[in-house]
């Protein structure tokens, strides 16, 4: 094993023991502590020198972090360049450095307070939760297009029927929209079922057509959007754990890790097997179940 090879497979083992996560976790806690006692005028006047002081460190202990990340991909520089988890702590940390950066005060503040964010890559189901929303958006985009229409459609239905009943909630579409808008909480629906009666029992399939569509399918639409998109987040985050572990395993000559890598795959895949077997039988139950009752 050459010297490089060593290197990088002494700090692919240190950038992967859990201590050395849980030190970093405590660092940046401890960095967000003084970031915020640095809000108050009281205790800058008083410890200032120190907490700046303690912020430097800090500092220091996140560029030695990412020196042992990076020496880990020693091999294969640009491989560290690969992560987008990796490339913001670079950009953060580097960023901090630079003399022009830290001579705005608003920017070098804002550095600071990025540095806090890292502690996401530390926290694994909080890292899958965020990817799950980024999958979201388009799903959940669509579905607020579907909301913004049908609060349009009922919102002018809702003008015709109301406008001079209640012209403080119906009496144009935008009050109208706000009304139903409110209303999809079903915090206020008693009160409006009450109004409605006072012009027409009829009003009655308005409002529960509404709440039917609006408040109960439509929710029940977001929660499947979140479900998909939290289960592609999780497939996600399996696939680039796996490639960290693959990279690590690949810095060192030992074949235990890459046979753990790769028992690791079979499991994920024995699984996902496993998931669609069972989603098929539900099926075919399912399907029989129909048949028998026709």
């Amino acid at each position: 094993m050459s010297r490089i090879d060593a290197i990088a497979a002494r700090c692919a083992r240190i950038a992967e023991a859990r201590a050395f996560t849980y030190a970093i976790s405590a660092v940046i806690v401890a960095n967000a502590v003084v970031l915020g006692l640095q809000t108050y005028p009281a205790v800058t006047g008083d410890a200032g020198a120190l907490l700046n002081t303690l912020d430097g460190v800090f500092l220091g202990v996140f560029v030695v972090e990412l020196a042992i990340r990076m020496l880990a991909h020693a091999r294969h520089p640009l491989g560290f360049f690969r992560s987008g988890w990796n490339v913001f702590d670079f950009v953060v940390i580097v960023g901090s450095l630079l003399p022009g950066l830290r001579e705005n005060t608003t920017l070098l503040r804002l550095l600071r307070l990025a540095r806090i964010v890292r502690l996401v890559r530390f926290l694994p189901d909080l890292r899958v939760m965020i990817t799950a929303v980024g999958r979201s958006v388009p799903g959940v985009a669509s579905l607020a297009v579907l909301t913004v229409l049908l609060l349009y459609v009922y919102g002018i239905v809702g003008w015709l029927i109301f406008a001079d009943h209640d012209p403080a909630g119906y009496g144009n579409v935008g009050d109208a929209m706000l009304t139903l808008f409110v209303l999809l909480s079903l915090e206020n629906l008693p009160d409006q079922i009450e109004m409605g009666l006072e012009v027409s029992r009829l009003t009655l399939i308005y409002f529960i057509s509404y709440v039917l569509v609006a408040a109960f399918l439509l929710f029940n639409m977001l929660i499947g959007v979140v479900l998909s998109s939290f289960e592609e987040a999780q497939e996600i985050e399996f696939r680039r754990t796996q490639d960290e572990r693959r990279a690590a395993a690949a810095a060192t000559d030992d074949e235990t890790d890459d046979r753990h890598v790769a028992l690791l795959d079979h499991v994920h895949e024995l699984r996902g097997a496993l998931e669609r077997i069972e989603s098929e039988a539900q099926a075919l139950v399912a399907d029989g179940e129909r048949r028998r009752g026709g």
